[in-house]
C-alpha cells in the first residue's frame, strides 16, 4: 500500500482569470497520454471545460477532476475556476487537495484573484508550485512576476528555471538544477524537446541565477551550505530532497516557467509535481472528532486498512441521481456498501464508484485513503458532510463558504411550471453551496441569490437550458443585511385557546451586537441560554433558538436578514399542558423582533475589493468615476504603460460597470472584483432603500 500512495499526487491548478489554467491542464492531459488531441479554450474544445456555457464563454465555471499518469506516478488533477463569482468551486477543491500549482500571467504578475486563491491555499496549508505562464505574450517579464510573488503574496519563490527570451523571442527554458537548455518543437506540439548546452550569451546569467537558487536552498540544509560556502559541487539528490522538504513545509515555492499555448515548459512542471509536491502520506494526520462531542478529538490517518472516513466536497446532478465527489482520508470504500452520513445522522448506500475524467467516468470496485472519486447512491448527503463507517462515527471539519451578495427575483411563466421550478431550484441548491433561494413573504416572489452578476446569469442559464424551466427573471439587486448597534431586552408571548389543548410560550431575551475578531460586524448569529429550567424547560430551548433564527431571517428594517447579533434567553414561563415547541418558536420570534427594533438597527451593504487596470491617458476619468460611486481608492501604481487602481466600492454602485469601463477606455480597461466586507449604508441612502 505505501508504495502506491507514495506515487499519488492530489493537486489543483489555481489562478486569476485568463492566466491560462485550463490551457495548462489541457497540455498536461495530452503529454500524460490522457488525451490524444489537444483541446483549446479559444476554440471551445477544452476537455475540462465540458459544460456548453463554459465552451461558449471560454471560462471555467465548475471544477473538473481527472487522473493522469506521469513517470510511474498518478496525478489526481482538479482545474478550478478563476472568476471570483465561482470562488466556492475553488474553496471546496482546495479543501480536499494535498498541493497546488499557482499559474501566473508572465505579463501581469500577481493579480487580484491570484491573491485570493493564494490566501485560500494558505488557509489549508497547501504546498504550492508557481508556474509563470504566457512568456510569449507582449509585455512578459519573468523577473517582475517573481518579484510580485515575493512582494504581494509574501511567498518565498525559488527559481528552478529561467526563460530563454521573452515575448515573440521566447523559445525555451534553462533548467538551473541540471544546468541545461531545453528547446521544445512546436511542430510536434511540444511533445518532443531537445536538451542542449546553455547558449554562450546566456551562460553568465544562468550561473548567476543558479548561485542565487543554491544560496536560498542552502539556508535550509547544513550539508548544502557547507558545499556552497566552500565552492564545492552540489549533490543534486540532496538539493532536490531539500527543495522537496521545504516545499512541503511551505517555506519554499519552486518557480517554473513556460508558455502552455506555445507548448513550452509543461513537462518540466509535471516533473516538479512528482518531485516536490506531497503524496497523501506526506500530509499530517487530520483532526476529526466525535459527532456528539467536538472536544473529543480523533486522529484520521491515511491508512487504507483503518475504518472509512471521507468528505463529500462536490455534488453534480446526474440522470441516475446525484453524483457525489468524495475525498477518502482513511479506510477503503467499496461499491454496494452501507455508510453513515455523520452530519445528517443517516445511513446511506454506495451503489457505484467512479474514477472521473472531466464528464467521463470509469467504474471501479473500490477506492482507498488518498483517492478522489465520485459515487452514486447518496440521497441526503450535502457538500461538507462526512461519510464514514457505520460502527465508528467520526466527524471531519466541514467547508465554509462566503455569503451571497447579489439577488434577483424569478418566477415561472405558467402555473404548470411552478413545481418544475421548485425541483430545479432544490437541485441547484444541492450542487452549489453559495446559491440561496427564498420566497418573499410580502410579494410571494421567489428570490435567488449568488456571488455576482455572472453567477446569477449562469444559474439562469442552468434553469432554462439544462433543467428546461420556462421562467421570467427580474433585475439583479444587492443582497443587503441588517444588524444592531446596541443592547436591548424584550419579552414575547404566544397564547392561543381554542378548546382542548391550547398553545402557550413565553420568553424574555437580551440581544447584543456581535463583532468578529477584527472588530467588524460578524456575519453570524449566536444564541445561548442562561434561563433556569423551572422558567423554560430544557426541551424547549432548541425551539426558542429556531424561533430566534426564524424571527431574524426577515429583518426589522427592510426585510433583509439580521446578522452580527448575540441573543441570550434569560427568562420565561411555561404551561404544563399547553406549552409546545411551536408555541416557544412563535414566542421567541416575537421577542427577538421586538428587541432588534429597540437595539438601533442599521442596514449593511456588501463592499467589494476592486482592481482596475486602465491606460495612463484614461486614469483621471476612471478615478473620478470611482469616487462618484462612493469608492475609496486604497492603492495606485504604474504597470508598464497601464495604471492599476485598487479600491473599495459598494456593490450597489457597480452594476453595469463593465460597459462603463469599456466606454471610458475604448475597450482597453479591465477590472476584477471580489467581496470584501459588509459596512453600514450611509443614512441618506439607507432611507431610500427602506422606503
Amino acid at each position: 500500500m505505501p508504495s502506491t500512495l507514495e506515487k499519488l499526487r492530489n493537486i489543483g491548478i489555481m489562478a486569476h482569470i485568463d492566466a491560462g489554467k485550463t490551457t495548462v491542464t489541457e497540455r498536461i492531459l495530452y503529454y500524460t497520454g490522457k488525451t490524444y488531441k489537444m483541446g483549446e479554450v479559444h476554440d471551445g474544445t477544452a476537455v475540462m471545460d465540458y459544460m456548453e456555457v463554459e465552451q461558449k464563454r471560454g471560462i471555467t465555471i465548475t471544477s473538473a477532476a481527472t487522473k493522469c499518469p506521469w513517470k510511474g506516478s498518478e496525478i489526481n488533477l482538479i482545474d478550478t475556476p478563476g472568476h471570483i463569482d465561482f470562488t466556492a468551486e475553488v474553496e471546496r477543491s482546495l479543501r480536499v487537495l494535498d498541493g497546488a500549482i499557482a499559474v501566473f500571467d508572465g505579463s501581469e504578475g500577481v493579480q487580484a484573484q491570484s491573491e485570493t486563491v493564494w490566501r485560500q491555499g494558505r488557509k489549508y496549508d497547501l504546498p504550492c508550485l508557481c508556474f509563470v505562464n504566457k512568456m510569449d505574450k507582449t509585455g512578459a517579464d519573468f523577473e517582475m512576476t517573481v518579484e510580485s510573488i515575493r512582494d504581494k503574496l509574501l511567498a518565498n519563490p525559488l527559481c528552478l528555471q529561467i526563460p530563454i527570451g521573452a515575448e515573440s523571442s521566447f523559445r525555451g527554458i534553462i533548467d538551473l538544477i541540471k544546468m541545461q537548455a531545453v528547446f521544445y518543437k512546436a511542430e510536434e506540439l511540444g511533445a518532443v524537446f531537445e536538451e542542449t548546452e546553455i547558449p554562450a550569451d546566456l551562460r553568465q546569467v544562468a550561473e548567476r541565477q543558479r548561485k542565487q537558487m543554491l544560496e536560498l536552498v542552502a539556508e535550509y540544509d547544513e550539508e548544502l551550505m557547507d558545499a556552497y560556502v566552500h565552492d564545492r559541487p552540489v549533490d543534486i539528490e540532496i538539493l532536490n530532497r531539500t527543495i522537496r522538504r521545504e516545499t512541503l513545509n511551505n517555506r519554499l515555492h519552486p518557480v517554473f516557467v513556460g508558455s502552455a499555448l506555445k507548448y513550452i515548459g509543461v513537462q518540466r512542471l509535471l516533473d516538479g509535481i512528482v518531485a516536490y509536491l506531497p503524496s497523501p502520506l506526506d500530509k499530517p494526520d487530520i483532526d476529526g472528532h466525535k459527532p456528539t462531542d467536538k472536544d473529543k478529538k480523533i486522529l484520521v490517518k491515511c491508512d487504507r486498512n483503518a475504518n472509512l472516513v471521507a468528505l463529500a466536497f462536490k455534488i453534480t446532478a446526474d440522470m441516475h441521481g446525484d453524483l457525489n465527489f468524495l475525498r477518502i482520508y482513511q479506510g477503503t470504500l467499496r461499491s454496494g456498501t452501507r455508510v453513515l452520513n455523520v452530519n445528517r445522522n443517516r445511513r446511506e448506500n454506495i451503489t457505484r464508484i467512479f474514477e472521473m475524467h472531466a464528464d467521463e467516468r470509469k467504474i471501479v470496485d473500490s477506492a482507498g485513503a488518498g483517492d478522489i472519486v465520485a459515487v452514486v447512491g447518496l440521497k441526503e448527503t450535502l457538500t461538507g458532510d462526512t461519510i464514514c463507517d457505520t460502527k465508528k462515527p467520526i466527524s471531519l471539519p466541514s467547508i465554509t463558504f462566503p455569503d451571497s451578495v447579489m439577488s434577483m427575483s424569478i418566477e415561472p411563466r405558467t402555473g404548470t411550471e411552478a413545481a418544475k421550478l421548485a425541483d430545479a431550484l432544490a437541485g441547484l441548491k444541492r450542487e452549489d453551496p453559495t446559491f440561496e433561494c427564498k420566497v418573499d413573504s410580502e410579494t410571494g416572489q421567489t428570490i435567488i441569490s449568488g456571488m455576482g452578476e455572472l453567477h446569477l446569469e449562469i444559474l439562469q442559464h442552468k434553469l432554462i437550458k439544462e433543467r428546461g424551466v420556462n421562467i421570467r427573471v427580474g433585475k439583479p439587486r444587492v443582497a443587503y443585511k441588517e444588524t444592531i448597534t446596541k443592547s436591548a431586552q424584550a419579552e414575547g408571548k404566544f397564547v392561543r385557546q381554542a378548546g382542548g389543548h391550547g398553545q402557550y410560550g413565553h420568553v424574555a431575551l437580551i440581544v447584543e451586537p456581535l463583532l468578529s475578531e477584527d472588530g467588524r460586524c460578524s456575519r453570524n448569529i449566536k444564541f445561548h441560554s442562561t434561563v433556569a429550567a423551572n422558567a423554560v424547560p430544557k426541551e424547549y430551548v432548541p425551539a426558542v433558538e429556531r424561533g430566534v433564527k426564524d424571527g431574524l431571517s426577515s429583518g426589522v428594517l427592510a426585510g433583509y436578514p439580521v446578522v452580527g447579533i448575540k441573543v441570550r434567553l434569560i427568562d420565561g414561563s411555561f404551561h404544563r399542558v399547553d406549552s409546545s415547541d411551536i408555541a416557544f418558536e412563535k414566542a421567541a420570534a416575537i421577542a427577538v423582533e421586538k428587541a432588534a427594533k429597540e437595539a438601533g438597527p442599521v442596514l449593511l451593504e456588501p463592499i467589494m475589493s476592486l482592481q482596475v487596470v486602465v491606460p495612463e491617458a484614461n486614469f483621471g476619468a476612471v478615478q473620478g468615476n470611482l469616487l462618484a460611486k462612493r469608492g475609496l481608492i486604497t492603492n495606485c501604481w504604474i504597470h508598464g504603460n497601464m495604471r492599476v487602481i485598487d479600491a473599495k466600492v459598494p456593490l450597489a454602485e457597480m452594476f453595469g460597470y463593465s460597459s462603463e469601463i469599456r466606454s471610458a477606455t475604448a475597450g482597453r480597461g479591465t477590472f476584477t472584483m471580489e467581496p470584501l466586507s459588509y459596512e453600514k449604508v450611509p443614512e441618506q441612502i439607507a432611507m431610500q432603500i427602506i422606503l
